[in-house]
């Protein structure tokens, strides 16, 4: 058996999954699958079909027993959740660190939700209703994961907000489904019986049961259900396992033992492989084991171009778990860390010593790299249920996308904001911090921001609170046209700019990614936006504010020579594209870079600028 593996992965919505088989049948008789791609990598193996036995449907919903006995019922499957839970953070032990930390966390918010919480709340009322413990579970995690993920016309979520919507709800369903056959004394999926070198294929796979997976047994995973920002593909990126998820109906195109090629680049698996494709999935991965030892020798290289000048790759982060990530890909710090995940899953508003507990650990944990905050950006196509009981956010908004978010929010609550800064001020005494403002418009944010800042510190101060020798620059993010046209009248109030390219290209051309009928106009390649990402870079030179790239569009490695051309010295990306985008910029020349940047903008129309960009990879 061959396989290589690798952390690096794609991204890609749930909302995007698979709804129809996707099968090509070559002429030897190979048949080609197609799904989403998570762990990049090749692996031949035999196939081991793991099944799970289906997940129980209460057939009534109205208990024959009394309310003690089911509430007996209830308590006892938390009993057995929580020292099952317990036992699996005692196995990840086994793991890589990287894994262990990924899971590890996943685990507690598991057993937090077992405890006084929301979801056990929700059970009680519907058990003094009457209904059996299984039907009051599963109304009650529905219920819960509902709130967490709606239409894009109930709520506007999109892209990165839409995909960390789906883990939440994703995290009260796995948490449902572990109550329920417990209630049931059903089993879980099992793994003993399979065998060394093989490729696990399976319906679907739970997080807790990716975190038994043994990279060393296990060649590659596949599986019909699951996307690829989902729990469940975070644990497979950190195992370093390729994997194919989403392939419809890949459980009626194969048998155990039947040989298979998994390519986790192109999200293909070939069943009963011919001899001619066989010879060529041993070549990729004899090529990808070369590529993986030159990208692990990244980690320690400089960020520098062949050239000499020297680039700048931070690493974007929603969430805590996702550290070890960062230390892997060599990332010179963090360059966005969200805020936002603070509040999803909270019942009441995360007070200054919760947030500091959480800034504070991974700024330590970043030692000398800079770690950027964002401050909460938040609006009405978001939900929260702290913040709608707290009167801060509701979801009266005709057009979220153009309601009060970001900084207008914080504005209009400064409570919420003072309370951040507080936080935040607080953990920069653990390392250098930087704070960002998001979705600033006109200079008088910056100043009301910059006043609430600046009291906040003095108070602190008169407390004797340790901040740190110098207060963290106060940066704004650039996200809409009327900030990039105005980017240099807004550097004279900020300390630095960061340009939101996904926002930013999404209000330039008036174009949502996550709505069908106009998700081909989402071009950051159009014309209009590359210009603009000029302008807001030069604006910044000229006065001598700092500017860095975050967005999608920072991890594509066919941009990299372009972004550099139009004067971009700082990017922030996800951790999995920093050793591959490195890799470029030091192969990179800056004045090919420059001259590649002015025949671009010369280009009338994104096709020009792909044949542009497509000719400067191949000279």
């Amino acid at each position: 058996m061959q396989a290589h593996r690798g952390s690096s992965g794609q991204s890609g919505e749930n909302a995007a999954r698979v709804t129809r088989s996707r099968l090509s049948v070559d002429v030897s008789g190979e048949r080609v699958l197609k799904g989403e791609p998570v762990g990049s990598g090749f692996a031949i193996g035999p196939a081991f079909i793991a099944g799970e036995a289906p997940a129980i449907e209460p057939g009534s919903r109205l208990s024959h027993l009394s309310r003690e006995e089911e509430l007996s019922r209830f308590h006892e499957a938390v009993e057995r959740s929580i020292a099952q839970l317990r036992k699996l953070q005692h196995r990840i032990a086994r793991l890589p660190e990287e894994s262990q930390v990924e899971i590890g966390p996943l685990l507690e918010v598991y057993q937090r939700m077992l405890g006084p919480s929301r979801l056990q709340k929700g059970v009680l009322s519907r058990l003094e209703e009457g209904l059996t413990a299984e039907a009051a579970v599963q109304e009650a995690t529905e219920e819960l994961a509902g709130l967490m993920v709606a239409t894009p016309d109930e709520n506007g979520l999109t892209g990165e907000d839409a995909a960390a919507a789906e883990r939440r709800a994703g995290e009260f369903r796995e948490i449902g489904r572990r109550l329920i056959r417990n209630l049931g004394r059903e089993p879980f999926l099992s793994l003993a019986a399979m065998p060394d070198g093989a490729i696990l294929v399976a319906e679907t796979l739970r997080p807790a049961d990716a975190a038994m997976i043994d990279p060393a047994r296990v060649v590659a995973v596949v599986l019909e259900d699951g996307g690829t920002t989902g729990h469940t593909a975070i644990m497979l990126r950190a195992l370093g396992v390729p994997a194919v998820l989403a392939v419809a109906g890949v459980l009626d195109h194969m048998h155990d033992g039947v040989t298979l090629v998994v390519d986790g680049y192109a999200g293909t698996v070939t069943v009963d492989p011919s001899a001619r494709t066989l010879r060529q999935a041993r070549k990729q991965v004899a090529a990808y084991v070369q590529e993986r030892q030159q990208l692990g020798r990244m980690r320690r290289l400089a960020s520098r171009m062949a050239s000499g000048e020297k680039i700048v790759l931070q690493a974007n982060l929603e969430l805590p778990a996702e550290l070890p990530l960062i230390a892997q890909s060599g990332a010179a710090g963090i360059g966005l860390l969200r805020t936002e995940f603070l509040f999803i899953n909270a019942e009441t508003l995360p007070d200054e010593a919760a947030q500091y507990d959480i800034y504070a650990a991974i700024v330590s944990t970043m030692g000398a790299d800079t770690t950027t905050i964002r401050v909460l950006d938040w609006g009405g196509e978001k939900q929260a249920e702290a913040l709608a009981r707290a009167g801060i956010a509701g979801r009266d908004v005709v057009n979220p996308a153009l309601g009060l978010r970001g900084i207008r929010l914080l504005l209009e609550h400064p409570e919420l904001l003072e309370t951040q800064f507080s936080a935040i001020l607080r953990a920069a005494a653990k390392g250098p911090v930087r704070v960002l403002l998001p979705m600033v418009t006109v200079a008088s944010e910056i100043i009301a921001a910059r006043e609430i800042y600046d009291r906040v510190a003095r108070r602190l101060k008169r407390k004797g609170i340790d901040i740190g020798e110098s207060l963290p620059p106060l940066g704004i993010m650039i996200e809409t046209p009327a900030a990039a046209l105005t980017a240099g009248v807004l550097a004279q109030y900020a300390d630095f700019l960061a340009i939101g390219s996904n926002d930013l290209t999404m209000y330039l051309l008036a174009a949502d990614r996550a709505s069908s009928e106009v998700a081909a106009l989402y071009n950051p390649l159009h014309p209009a936006v590359l210009r603009m990402i000029g302008d807001i870079v030069m604006a910044g030179l000229m006065e001598r504010c700092p500017v860095s790239l975050c967005g999608e569009i920072a991890s594509d490695t066919a941009l990299t020579p372009l972004l550099i051309g139009l004067g971009c010295r700082s990017f922030s990306m996800s951790a999995s594209a920093v050793p591959r985008v490195k890799q470029v910029i030091r192969s990179l020349d800056y004045d090919a870079c420059r001259q590649l940047a002015r025949r671009v903008l010369a280009e009338t129309d994104a096709e020009g600028i792909h044949k542009q960009l497509k000719r400067f990879r191949t000279v």
